[in-house]
């Protein structure tokens, strides 16, 4: 046999056959992640801009729209997700921060820092309704229990607005900076990340005051807030160290942590998958299933770009929107949007 051995022989087909044995083993495994995967990415969309962030996003679910925080270019961006394209960037937005949308109106509610104001724009021509100063207006969300429009602003305060007279309703004095905060859909309760000093603060709406508050230990620089009303679950996001600590809604007792990728901003609980997407501006979107009451475990990590930190999960529809700066080498930033599977 031209010089092998018999032996040598079947030494050498049966190595060959293990090693195709591990090679199909391989593409098993790999086919068998795409095929689970929990995040399938289904559309890009081109959007415009710098280098630089964009902060957070709001949805306008029926008219199929979403509005994004371009913060490196100073506008509030406007995406047709019907026809999969950018139909309008609204400049002088300087340091724009928090988005909100209330359908009843069809009105824009837009947190700018720098000029210290909660802008409104009409959502049918995006002319501007009013500026409600603010000083260093940055989070915004809208209250749909109670028909109110929550800003965080200046050092230490949430301030609440009626939507419709756009008339400012309370403001309640807090115990440090205010960052990400959510809402109780079936309660007057409000949770609040305050980084420095850490912990979670608990605003009674009815009352528009702080009725408690939850020092953090595990970590801290707490950044997103996510809230589950079914387990009455709190999921911090921490810079320092990067983890997810888990919290009872009513206690304040930590119950657990998971480390996750760095720099995170946005976290997102999705309650039908029982999962929590968090996006990082290392360049990580990270997906964590739970695996009992309190337990969850990173089951993906997906690549996505530098300061990518900011999404959106609309739980009606498994979508989650997540805005891409321009990368090295690319012409545009862009909007990633994945589809929750199965």
């Amino acid at each position: 046999m031209n010089g092998i051995t018999h032996n040598t022989f079947r030494h050498s087909m049966t190595l060959f056959t293990m090693a195709l044995t591990i090679i199909a083993g391989y593409a098993c495994a790999a086919a068998s992640v795409a095929e689970f995967a929990s995040l399938e990415l289904v559309q890009t969309i081109p959007l415009k801009g710098g280098t630089g962030r964009f902060d957070h996003l709001a949805l306008d679910a029926k008219g199929q729209r979403l509005f994004i925080a371009n913060l490196s270019n100073n506008s509030l961006d406007v995406v047709d997700l019907k026809n999969g394209k950018l139909v309008k960037q609204i400049p002088d937005q300087r340091k724009i921060q928090g988005v909100a949308f209330f359908p009843e109106l069809d009105r824009i509610f837009v947190g700018n820092g720098k000029d210290g104001v909660c802008n409104v724009f009409d959502g049918r021509n995006f002319a501007l309704v009013q500026s409600i100063k603010l000083d260093d207006a940055d989070n915004v969300r809208f209250d749909p229990r109670t028909k109110t429009i929550f800003v965080t602003h200046a050092e230490d305060a949430l301030t609440a607005i009626d939507p419709k007279t756009l008339e400012v309703k309370a403001t309640i004095k807090l115990p440090g900076g205010p960052e990400a905060f959510q809402l109780d859909p079936s309660a007057s309760r409000l949770y609040l990340n305050v980084p420095s000093p850490a912990q979670v603060v608990v605003v009674d709406t009815d009352k528009k005051e702080v009725v408690s508050a939850f020092p953090l230990k595990l970590a801290g620089a707490n950044y997103p807030l996510a809230f589950d009303a079914k387990t009455g679950l709190l999921f911090v996001g921490c810079r320092k160290t990067p983890l997810v600590v888990v919290l009872d809604a009513k206690s304040g007792k930590e119950l657990a942590s998971v480390e996750i990728p760095g720099d995170t901003d946005d976290l997102f609980y999705d309650a039908k998958r029982e999962r929590l997407y968090v996006s990082c501006g290392v360049g990580v979107l990270a997906v964590l299933q739970r695996k009992d009451t309190d337990h969850f475990d990173v089951i993906d990590s997906i690549p996505t770009g530098k300061l990518a930190r900011t999404c959106l999960f609309d739980s009606d529809t498994g979508r989650l929107y997540l805005p891409v700066p321009r990368q090295e080498g690319k012409e545009n930033p862009e909007l990633r949007i994945y589809q929750a599977k199965p």
